[in-house]
């Protein structure tokens, strides 16, 4: 029997509405419980390659199997992650020589450094040549190199990339930070250029945080994946600049504008540097955390949604005096997101979509990435199956909000499916602007992004003072608790406090779930409106 016209448009508009199901709803009480024992003293900071990072990985893995997360092929849930972990030792020192003048910098006050290059001693001279901003993008017309030799030298590189002009006001993705910002990129162009190390100039401006995340940073041990680096790598202090490029005869701000231009070349600042470096290096066998829920489409079921959320923070630092506080917590950053993907995952599995759906808890996040990286070079579900990747990072802890931050999902057709499904909650996106503290390549997401999957990272409490959050009440005294909070970031005082509203996190949980389903279940995978900006992974 034939179906009339308006049988047939009701069967679409009941097929429709099956395949655009709304995920199940989150509860406050679970994403709580998580967060409150995974920021607890007891997990010692999730510190990697720490016995609190282990612990976390157990609670983890334990938790997917109570839920019902189907584990990854081969077993279990563990995803292994091959690092390498780096600890400066006393007795390291590194002096420079200028003018008839020496120079050593405190360490932690005046230069950060320790060394990627996998060996307990180091000791060598090198000049420093500065290079700008250490950048060569074909793509810009930009070569900070113009073809010089960099073996064996130490490359001074200004954080973020060429600045706007006025003749060019979109050169570099104008104000907005771009990878070749980020010190993960210049790091990685030394070790390819075959430099001696590099060296960073801090300034709270150019990199967006204050000195004290790299002096902590360096401060600890510190890791990366197996493989080649840098023999010397770190920061300079403002301050330790223009006495090291005033030594030399140059003048800091000078040279800085001159490395605004393309015509820049490389300038040998007339300073030696007398590098020793005694470092403890050890192989470190930490763990990514996958549990999966299956699709239910026949062939949907061969792609993916990937929602991702790093389990660990800076860990217990053991040189700090006793009696003092020296368990870095990181209840925001993150086991806010953490806890946020277990209260996902428990619902998930109750409904699932037609796109399987792959929860992800990389390691190694606060160490340049580390996790991540390791699974985009083994996903579970191949990359060019996989349609998303959605981030949750340092979320939401002072109330309910009336919008939604989609910082990066403009790069991609994922925006509108992003505003379609915040309608649906009655709530809007947040106003796009540029990305002046380089976000979107800080977070786990942009690893997926560098190999052409979509992919973002939902609102962030650390950045909360760019438009992320548009509060449903008490709006002056949310902003400033959530702005307040870059002085607790990576300190210590990130603990969890059992008066915080997590109204808004639940928020931020239930929408992120919610666009994983829009997109488990639609026809397509997302798309990037340019081309691939990042990666070239054939969807």
């Amino acid at each position: 029997m034939r179906l009339s016209r308006l049988a047939l448009a009701a069967s679409l508009v009941l097929s429709s509405a099956a395949h655009a199901q709304q995920a199940p709803r989150i509860a406050e009480p679970v994403l709580r419980g998580h967060l409150a024992f995974l920021a607890d003293d007891l997990f010692e900071g999730r510190g990697t390659g720490q016995r609190g990072g282990d612990l976390a990985v157990r609670y983890l893995e334990t938790q997917a199997a109570i839920i019902g997360l189907k584990e990854i092929p081969g077993g279990g849930y563990r995803q292994k992650v091959e690092i390498e972990g780096t600890r400066l030792l006393p007795g390291s020192a590194v002096s420079f020589q200028a003018g008839g003048k020496r120079i050593t910098p405190e360490i932690g006050k005046g230069i950060v450094f320790g060394t990627g290059s996998g060996r307990t001693e180091l000791a060598f001279d090198a000049p420093l040549l500065f290079v700008g901003y250490g950048v060569s993008a074909p793509e810009e017309q930009w070569d900070d190199y113009k073809g010089v030799d960099v073996k064996g030298k130490i490359l001074v590189m200004m954080v973020n990339d060429p600045q706007p002009t006025a003749e060019e006001p979109k050169r570099f993705d104008g104000k907005a930070y771009t990878w070749y910002g980020r010190w993960l990129y210049k790091f990685e162009e030394a070790v390819r250029k075959g430099a001696a190390g590099v060296l960073l100039i801090h300034t709270l401006p150019s990199s967006s945080y204050p000195w004290s995340v790299p002096a902590n940073g360096f401060g600890h041990e510190r890791f990366h994946l197996a493989g080649p680096g840098n023999p010397i790598e770190g920061w300079l202090h403002e301050d330790t600049a223009r006495e090291l490029f005033a030594a030399g005869g140059f003048e800091l701000d000078t040279l800085r504008a001159q490395a605004e231009r393309r015509d820049f070349r490389p300038v040998d600042l007339k300073v030696a540097a007398k590098v020793e470096l005694k470092s403890a290096i050890r192989s470190v066998e930490q763990y990514n955390v996958v549990g999966i829920v299956p699709g239910t489409d026949p062939k949907l079921k061969e792609q993916a949604v990937v929602y991702s959320s790093h389990w660990d923070h800076m860990g217990i630092d053991e040189g700090t005096q006793k009696g003092r506080d020296r368990i870095y917590n990181g209840a925001i950053d993150n086991a806010s997101g953490t806890a946020a993907l277990l209260a996902m995952a428990q619902e998930a599995v109750k409904k699932p979509a037609r796109r399987t759906q792959v929860f992800l808890w990389p390691a190694a996040e606060e160490q340049g990435l580390l996790g991540s990286a390791a699974y985009v070079k083994n996903p579970v579900v191949p990359l060019a199956k996989t349609a998303a990747d959605l981030n949750l990072d340092s979320l939401n802890f002072v109330g309910p909000t009336r919008d939604i931050g989609v910082p990066g999902a403009e790069r991609s057709s994922l925006y509108e499916t992003a505003a379609t499904v915040a309608k649906g909650m009655g709530l809007k996106l947040a106003p796009t602007i540029p990305d002046l503290s380089g976000s979107y390549f800080r977070a786990d997401h942009f690893n997926f992004a560098k190999a052409g999957v979509p992919a973002f990272n939902v609102g962030s409490a650390v950045f909360s003072g760019d438009g992320h959050f548009e509060f449903a009440h008490d709006h002056t005294a949310s902003s400033e608790k959530m702005v307040g909070f870059k002085k607790d970031y990576h300190q210590v005082s990130d603990e969890y406090r059992a008066d915080w509203d997590l109204s808004g996190m639940v928020q931020q949980a239930q929408f992120t779930l919610n666009l994983g389903y829009a997109v488990a279940n639609a026809p397509a995978m997302p798309t990037w409106k340019k081309g691939d900006p990042f990666g070239s992974v054939k969807r």
